[in-house]
């Protein structure tokens, strides 16, 4: 019913020049939906006093109230376009008025707990990215039509939210840090079991959708009284979040799944001593993905008996510190952890095994995460007695994960029902403590019960998948995407944009020699040649910013080998001081781009690649770089074009991944025909 609201936003936002991606779309629906809430919020709470007899006390002066400052109506309901602010007007009231009066709410309330103090924090963090105020005026009466009183109209909004928060996992290298397929969570909080008068955590919440998930299931499992219903609202739920963005979103998801104050502080979770934790900071349940490939710098890693620049590896030490005695917890990591051979980890390991009974291990399949080439587990343990031994499941799914085929409530089925009593299968078995290595602590055992590589799929069965994959390739690059996307190029009047180079309009720089300072506990990743082409993947560290790199840098590969797939290729730098830069890497800096513009322009750009004789290696100098041809279209233009290649990019890697899948298929369709005499022989042909 409100799914073409959204839609409608989303235009509105697409075409304002202040909003630049799927990030900036959701974190300003966002604001708009909270004030939104919040007025339903103050009108439910002033009925119920009237009907007591009582007057309410109103959060929001009148003149910041939605009725008065949003959506003025006259007698007949309808908006009374006299009173309503629109154009510019409009915007400079959010700006200057409305946002720094709320923003004040922070330094006014007694406690984090508040709803008074979650309007500060959200509207200290957050800021209008809006600039047009006509566009800002549909948004707000689009907003005006979602209803947050009603039970099943809030349910509805939870849904399309949450669609809103999956789409953003998409949106970029740093989109997962929001989304964690909610199958792969109701499995987690199914193995859990968390009870009422239980307290639930997690520390890198995102945006809170193991919290989310973990009311539906305590509020569907429990008795409905008085007690349980305001216990599983204000003493259940509790989480940290160290992103501006993330917090304000996982703040709006917990309150469209109907709780009204979340217990959510925005806090860098890592800057608190482990050493300081008492028993009424702990819980009995924990949840969490914690980010993937972080670093921490020293004085945080301080904070830890082990110390390491890992941050999922601190995540897990503040975890286990974080659990009550008997508490159960349940963990998204890197399956590296297993068998990473560093002091850390192999300390982390030995501590995870002596401290907490690590019963379950859930092997992911790659692709389990959208974006994610990273193959990731699951821990599942209990604080209080030490492991005895590891029940490890393996995960297999009949396709490829991805996008258009991610992981399904069915996929987990199996997991669940043979966790339960920890059966062992094809699929499944036991690691005793004794078998594992006293030095390493190495945790990856290989699947010991893995039958002989002959497919269980009939042939017919697997030529179907083939046929959907191709049919959905197809789909992809003839329904129109690439002729719409190209027009919307083409539409702009190009030859009014400033035609330049790098050197007029950029400013460059060299990296400089690490060899001597690469340090695997170091704070900073160094930016060389096989950092960026990998994508961040491969990383070597230091302790020293030789040359320190900034957010919205964009770094560029200088040298190759012959025909080599490095030169040239492009990275974008996304957040401060956890980068250096290498030699043989330079740096471009600009105020006049959006920085993906400039990214999308540089990398493997022509004008570079014709330096590459296929005889020699390929030294690009300092000129060469400075004399590339460079376009640049007005700023809001930059913004359009990005979206667009942003769009455009998500459907060739869908069509690459289909492409990979299909491969894969084909081979297991040779399997299958090779096997098709064992399977005659055991009838297994008649049963199908």
């Amino acid at each position: 019913m409100f799914e073409q609201t959204f839609k409608n936003i989303d235009d509105l936002l697409y075409k304002d020049s202040g909003a630049d991606s799927e990030l900036d779309y959701i974190g300003q629906t966002s604001w708009v939906m909270f004030l939104r809430y919040l007025d339903e919020l103050e009108q439910d709470k002033a009925d119920e006093a009237e009907l007591k007899g009582e007057e309410y006390k109103f959060i929001l002066d009148e003149e910041y109230r939605w009725p008065n400052w949003a959506m003025p109506k006259g007698a007949d309901g309808k908006l009374d376009h006299h009173k309503a602010m629109t154009g510019p007007d409009l915007v400079q009231f959010v700006d200057n008025r409305l946002f720094p009066y709320l923003a004040e709410f922070k330094q006014k309330a007694d406690n984090p707990k508040t709803i008074e103090y979650k309007i500060g924090e959200i509207f200290s963090e957050l800021k209008n990215k809006i600039q047009s105020g006509y566009n800002l005026r549909e948004i707000l009466e689009y907003a005006d039509e979602l209803p947050f009183r009603a039970s099943t109209d809030k349910h509805e909004l939870s849904h399309l939210y949450e669609s809103k928060i999956k789409n953003m996992g998409n949106a970029g290298r740093n989109g997962g840090q929001y989304y964690t397929p909610r199958p792969l969570i109701r499995a987690m909080i199914n193995v859990v079991d968390p009870q009422i008068g239980e307290k639930i955590y997690d520390g890198a919440a995102g945006s809170c959708g193991f919290l989310c998930e973990a009311y539906e299931y305590m509020y569907e499992r429990m008795e409905k009284t008085t007690d349980n219903l305001k216990t599983l609202q204000e003493e259940t739920l509790y989480g940290k979040e160290k992103k501006n963005l993330a917090y304000v979103i996982g703040i709006m998801n917990m309150i469209l799944h109907g709780i009204e104050a979340p217990n959510i502080i925005h806090v860098n979770t890592l800057g608190e001593n482990i050493r300081d934790i008492q028993e009424k900071n702990r819980y009995h349940v924990i949840l969490a993905n914690p980010p993937f490939g972080g670093k921490e710098r020293k004085e945080v890693q301080q904070n830890f008996d082990i110390k390491t620049g890992e941050t999922a590896s601190l995540f897990l030490q503040h975890f286990i510190k974080s659990l009550k005695a008997g508490g159960r917890a349940a963990i998204v990591i890197k399956n590296t952890f297993l068998s990473n051979a560093d002091n850390a980890s192999i300390s982390l390991r030995k501590h995870l095994l002596e401290s907490c009974d690590l019963h379950t291990i859930l092997d992911l399949p790659v692709g389990t995460f959208t974006g994610v080439g990273q193959k990731t587990v699951v821990l599942f343990f209990t604080k209080g007695s030490p492991t005895k031994k590891i029940w490890t499941y393996e995960l297999k799914v009949d396709r490829s994960l991805g996008k258009r085929s991610p992981l399904a409530d069915n996929d987990l089925v199996e997991f669940l029902e043979k966790q339960n009593n920890f059966e062992v299968s094809d699929n499944s078995w036991f690691t005793h403590v004794s078998e594992i290595d006293e030095n390493s602590f190495d945790l990856k055992i290989s699947n010991p019960n893995k039958a002989d590589e002959i497919s269980d799929r009939l042939p017919n069965d697997i030529v179907e998948e083939i046929t959907s994959l191709n049919d959905e390739t197809n789909q992809l690059l003839n329904d129109g995407f690439f002729q719409r996307y190209l027009q919307a190029l083409d539409s702009n009047r190009q030859e009014e944009w400033e035609i330049s180079t790098l050197g007029q309009s950029c400013d460059f720089f060299n990296g400089k020699a690490h060899e001597k300072a690469i340090d695997i506990n170091g704070d900073f990743v160094v930016v060389n040649s096989k950092f960026i082409s990998t994508e961040g993947e491969v990383r070597k560290f230091t302790q020293n910013q030789i040359f320190p790199l900034f957010e919205n840098d964009v770094v560029l590969v200088m040298s190759d080998v012959p025909n080599g797939k490095a030169l040239a290729k492009c990275f974008l730098i996304d957040e401060d001081d956890k980068y250096s830069l290498n030699q043989r890497i330079c740096a471009i800096r600009s105020d006049r781009f959006n920085s993906k513009f400039l990214y999308y322009q540089l990398n493997r750009n022509k004008h570079y690649l014709k330096f590459n004789n296929g005889e020699n290696q390929t030294n690009l100098r300092k000129s060469d770089i400075l004399d590339c041809p460079l376009i640049i279209p007005p700023i809001e233009i930059q913004n359009q074009i990005v979206e667009v290649l942003d769009r455009m990019k998500e459907i060739t890697d869908q069509v690459e991944l289909n492409i990979k899948a299909n491969s894969a298929l084909i081979e297991e369709l040779k399997l299958s025909v090779s096997g098709l005499p064992f399977l005659i022989e055991n009838n297994e042909l008649a049963e199908n």
